[in-house]
């Protein structure tokens, strides 16, 4: 289901909890979230649509994946970069991201993956765990 975007910075920095089996339909509305917004966006958390859940969905070139309890094990090459987001007011911020990251999380049937990730889909990665994180830009 399409959800309403939060855009209440105290709920926004929220740490989510851990995701778990039980939470698979925040994955499918925040997908749906997504794909809806998809000329605007291209990655939410969990806290965009109201849910303190540690999940994601972002396009990786043209697919889109959700990962639940993502976690970044490594970082490397540090850049600064300016980014939005659809929760929070205001134009772009200036933030810290790195070019290649190492990513390990859980798929819909909850089994551990590693990938790493580079470039743009590596920098959207890092916007959304950082959501998880109650970070915000």
């Amino acid at each position: 289901m399409v959800k309403e975007l939060m855009h209440d910075p105290l709920f926004l920095a929220r740490k989510a909890r851990a995701a778990g089996k039980g939470d698979l339909s925040v994955g499918q509305d925040l997908l749906e979230t997504l794909l809806a917004h998809r000329a605007t966006c291209v990655g939410m958390a969990g806290n965009m649509i109201g849910e303190t859940v540690a999940v994601i969905a972002f396009f990786d070139g043209d697919s889109p994946v959700v990962m639940y309890n993502p976690e970044i094990l490594k970082a490397e090459g540090e850049y600064e970069t300016e980014e939005g987001c659809l929760s929070l007011l205001g134009g772009p911020r200036k933030c810290k991201r790195y070019q290649k990251i190492k990513v390990r999380w859980d798929n819909e049937q909850f089994q551990k993956r590693i990938k790493t990730f580079t470039g743009w889909t590596a920098q959207i990665i890092q916007h959304e765990v950082d959501h998880c994180n109650g970070i915000l830009i």
